[in-house]
């Protein structure tokens, strides 16, 4: 029988399956929209696409790292539930679908419906697998960082599966990607903890930074007003909150007003060049909160709190006795944007039994 588009648009919408899960419906229920209504529900697929109204807002964001650490993987798969989130069934559900996602190298949700899984189209799949869990199931976003010679990719999944990183180097050999591999799992571990949402302050958008300037500078000197009120030591107000905004001529000036201030101390000038690194240091800390914030690089190491990522790295790779530059950094964190529902469960029971 030939079945028209619109029969297949009418099942759809009725139905919420997918779209060649209609079509295949229809085609063996001989056009019949009500008996292909419970084919589908019988296959499964009825019932889960009947929940896809409630929105799933809890989950698992699961990580997966192949076996020579040059395939990284992280998935976010959305439940309607926490309880469900901690079921056996769904926690071997999101394992197996970021693995396969991983393996059959798709980068989209559109490429990832078209695979399939011992033979059978993902998206059928993917619904009757839903069908045992019970709730509405959403594969939310996904990505894979993928190295080709002297890559080496790693991840942190945190035990209690609401936060995910993966993390991705060029170095300059196989023997220093090798070793590196543990320092990218730590580091892994810091941005799980810490949250960085870009790899690099050159990441970060200029007119972003500007508004944030004001913005902390704003909030320090919020807190002097406590601390002068505390009469305890106050916090020094930055000029600036990025390396993006640290010119040559702005660094230049600094120095410049670090000389007139050791002069006007009385500081031999045979001794300046002593003091005056140590000061820029200092002062590049202090004007670069907003990199400290959110990039990962510029962040103090949990592990050591006197290094940055950065310096870590490079230290790292001194130790190796080659080169490691991180490239790749995804993030994810469970639930991030959506809104959540708040529900009185009593009142849900309730209305049920109704």
């Amino acid at each position: 029988m030939n079945v028209s588009a619109g029969m297949v648009k009418e099942l759809r919408e009725l139905s919420g399956a997918g779209m060649m899960d209609c079509k295949k419906a229809l085609v063996e229920c001989d056009g019949d929209i009500e008996k292909a209504m419970s084919h589908l529900r019988e296959k499964g697929l009825g019932k889960a696409a009947k929940k896809s109204d409630r929105l799933a807002s809890e989950g698992l964001v699961s990580v997966v790292v192949n076996d020579d650490f040059t395939k990284a993987t992280i998935s976010e798969i959305n439940s309607e539930t926490d309880f469900v989130a901690q079921n056996d069934e769904f926690i071997n559900l999101t394992k197996n679908t970021t693995l396969h996602m991983q393996e059959s190298g798709v980068s989209t949700h559109e490429e990832l419906l078209k695979t399939t899984v011992d033979g059978v189209v993902f998206e059928e799949h993917f619904g009757v697998e839903v069908s045992k869990v019970g709730e509405n199931v959403v594969i939310r976003r996904f990505a894979t960082i993928t190295g080709g010679d002297n890559v080496v990719v790693n991840g942190y999944q945190h035990s209690n599966g609401r936060v995910g990183v993966i993390i991705g180097a060029i170095c300059d050999s196989a023997k220093t990607a090798n070793g590196s591999k543990e320092l990218l799992k730590n580091i892994s571990m810091h941005a799980s903890a810490m949250k960085p949402t870009v790899l690099s302050y050159t990441d970060l958008d200029p007119e972003f930074i500007e508004k944030e300037n004001s913005a902390i500078i704003a909030d320090i000197e919020k807190e002097n007003e406590e601390l002068r009120r505390l009469k305890k030591p106050e916090k020094r107000i930055p000029k600036f909150v990025s390396k993006l905004q640290l010119t040559d001529e702005a660094l230049a000036k600094a120095k410049v007003d670090m000389e007139a201030e050791l002069k006007a101390q009385g500081k031999p000038e045979k001794i300046w060049d002593k003091i005056i690194p140590g000061q820029l240091e200092r002062f590049i800390a202090d004007n670069t909160q907003l990199d400290q914030q959110l990039a990962l690089l510029s962040q103090f190491f949990v592990m050591d709190d006197k290094k940055t990522i950065e310096q870590v790295v490079l230290e790292k790779a001194k130790e190796l006795g080659g080169t490691i530059k991180l490239v790749d950094y995804v993030r994810y964190d469970l639930g991030e944007g959506l809104e959540k529902k708040v529900d009185d469960f009593a009142a849900e029971v309730e209305a049920q039994l109704k």
